[in-house]
């Protein structure tokens, strides 16, 4: 390895900002802003946390990992729409952000045992069969609600909002393509062309390194 290699190997160019890479997170905002948040009791919380086995030390539901969160154990979103489901506790199971993260909007009992980035099998979590067994009876405890929004909103209303949803996503595909001239004129002015993509040295290197 030369020694330019070796202080290349400790940088990392940030990533390029593109506008419409916050579209999902736009479409997500849509939906929780919609779904009803419901406090549970203190018994619903400890039935809860006694189901999971988790009565003295509370972790991650999926991995044993300290808890940092409670997830959605049942996905709000799925097809950029809701599917019934709401924030309440019998749809909530605690766990750290490695888990919800890679879960994302998947089905809990595909992804536990899936090789997906930082899932708990691709982890080698050594107690997955018990995990999975716990989560199996959360599964079947309670009656968590399932929602008809349409039903319940009306045709009218609903439709009003996910216009304003594509309005807005529409608003940021003309903002990229604005910002995009921009930034034209911005590397232009002040001969920035030649620096944004790697000189050819450092891109071989780059390479070298991969």
């Amino acid at each position: 390895m030369t020694e330019n290699q070796q202080y290349l190997r400790h940088f990392a160019m940030p990533t390029s900002v593109k506008i419409m890479a916050r579209s999902s997170s736009i479409t997500n905002t849509f939906v929780n802003g919609i779904i009803p948040v419901v406090w549970p009791s203190a018994e619903e919380v400890r039935d809860a946390l006694q189901i999971l086995g988790m009565l003295e030390v509370v972790t991650c539901a999926y991995c044993g990992d300290p808890h940092t969160e409670w997830d959605h154990f049942r996905p709000l979103v799925v097809g950029q729409r809701p599917t019934g489901f709401i924030t309440e506790i019998y749809n909530l199971v605690p766990a750290c952000g490695k888990c919800n993260q890679s879960k994302g909007n998947k089905n809990w009992h595909t992804w536990i045992r899936s090789g997906a980035p930082r899932s708990p099998a691709s982890r080698g979590v050594i107690d997955l069969d018990t995990r999975v067994e716990r989560l199996h009876a959360y599964e079947a405890w309670g009656s968590p609600r399932s929602i008809d929004f349409v039903d319940v909103a009306g045709e009218d209303l609903w439709h009003q909002h996910w216009q304003n949803h594509a309005r807005i996503l529409e608003l940021m595909r003309e903002a990229e393509t604005l910002a995009g001239r921009i930034r034209e004129r911005v590397e232009t002015n002040f001969k920035l062309h030649q620096a944004v993509s790697p000189p050819q040295d450092i891109a071989t290197s780059l390479n070298d390194l991969q």
